[in-house]
């Protein structure tokens, strides 16, 4: 092939998730260095998420595409809780579609949310002969609902020729969903290292001063939306535990429905124990999560399932602090010889987060030591390879 391969990912909508993030700066990049060209199919222009509604204008995500010169086009549909299912899509919203798939020589479909789409397409016999992977970034495929079933049809028919997981633990979580016939690789993530990266003294001290936390105050961030599976509730009860033996320390919670706004974020602190001697600063959705990573010494992880491969963990150790998290997923193999591995009991996070205080100078060192492991170039190196290997397997079956 002369031309540069067309590549069109599949996006359920544009909202704040780690997903999300690493989808877009991975064909943000792979636009701009491998001989690739890609657009984006967003089925949503709106989602409502974690109490609050996001549109895709004005999202950092759609922004960052723009501005790469990929091309997005949308449906125009309202995401919700559930995923769109193969019956619900218009004649209208089939057709802008059909014109999408029609000009890529791959297909990618961010998750399996977007694979019901591509159903309806082949319902229709719009769907061409074209490669379709499946970029997958959970460990626990049955709180997918409906989509699992989508996927796995879409694996047994030969619709979904491949899946591509960002961490063993999703490989092995899905594979008895998949047919023997899916191609199955596994990608690690990375990120951009130039952007997550330590701050100079006075960056650190003007994001302090902007937040109201003293200069030499111990931080903890909680980078996560408000979902039972990222468990807000043990980062909230352990927080409480910590600060009876360190009041100075200040928590960052960030992502959405982390706001006072939130109803139910409200009752949480409550129910916590959360009160005026805990220094609990509630951030929500943030577009400058650098700088809050700058400043935090311990970035944990309190997830109770779900999680592949956390892009925070990454991002916190690139910026200087130290991941703690539970065991879920792959977290436990990102922070080895980094970080600390918990049980979900508030009292052993808390003296693990006393623990790592203590050790501040030592292990923000060895965080940064560990910077080049997680940069995105590799990343970026095996997609080229497995989309090249995506096109040469569909020549040969032709």
């Amino acid at each position: 092939m002369n031309r540069p391969i067309r590549v069109l990912s599949l996006y359920e909508g544009f909202f704040a998730g780690g997903a999300r993030i690493l989808h877009t700066d991975l064909i943000a990049g792979l636009h701009s260095q491998a001989n690739q060209v890609h657009s984006v199919l967003s089925i949503a222009s709106a989602a409502r998420r974690e109490s609050s509604v996001q549109h895709l204008h004005t999202d950092p995500r759609y922004l960052h595409l723009i501005q790469s010169g990929i091309e997005v086009t949308t449906l125009g549909r309202l995401a919700g809780a559930d995923a769109p299912a193969p019956a619900t899509f218009t004649e209208r919203q089939l057709r802008i579609a059909a014109d999408a798939v029609r000009q890529a020589d791959v297909v990618l479909s961010l998750k399996e949310q977007p694979i019901g789409l591509l159903l309806a397409l082949r319902e229709r016999g719009w769907m061409p002969g074209i490669p379709v992977a499946a970029c997958l970034h959970r460990s626990d495929p049955t709180h997918s609902g409906a989509a699992l079933s989508w996927l796995s049809e879409a694996s047994a028919s030969g619709l979904l020729t491949t899946e591509i997981s960002c961490a063993r633990s999703t490989s092995d979580a899905y594979a008895p969903f998949l047919a023997p016939t899916t191609e199955r690789f596994v990608i690690g993530n990375g990120i951009d290292t130039d952007r997550f990266r330590p701050a100079t003294e006075d960056e650190q001290a003007f994001t302090r001063s902007r937040l109201g936390i003293p200069a030499a105050a111990p931080v903890v961030v909680l980078a996560a939306r408000f979902d039972e599976m990222k468990n807000p509730g043990l980062f909230l009860r352990s927080a409480v535990l910590l600060s009876r033996q360190r009041p100075e320390t200040h928590f960052l919670v960030c992502g959405a429905g982390m706001t006072p706004g939130n109803d139910a974020f409200r009752t949480l602190l409550t129910e916590s124990g959360v009160s005026g001697t805990t220094n609990v600063h509630a951030l929500g959705l943030r577009d400058d999560m650098p700088t809050i990573y700058q400043i935090a010494d311990i970035v944990s992880l309190t997830s109770a399932f779900g999680e592949a491969s956390p892009l925070c963990l990454l991002e916190g150790a690139a910026s200087g602090a130290t991941p703690v998290t539970t065991d879920v997923g792959d977290s436990a193999v990102t922070v080895q010889g980094i970080g600390f591995v918990t049980t979900h009991d508030p009292a052993n996070i808390a003296a693990t987060w006393h623990d790592v205080l203590d050790r501040r100078v030592e292990l923000r060192s060895r965080s940064l030591s560990a910077r080049d492991r997680f940069g995105r170039q590799r990343m970026i190196a095996d997609y080229v390879a497995v989309v090249g290997t995506l096109l040469g397997s569909n020549r040969a079956a032709a």
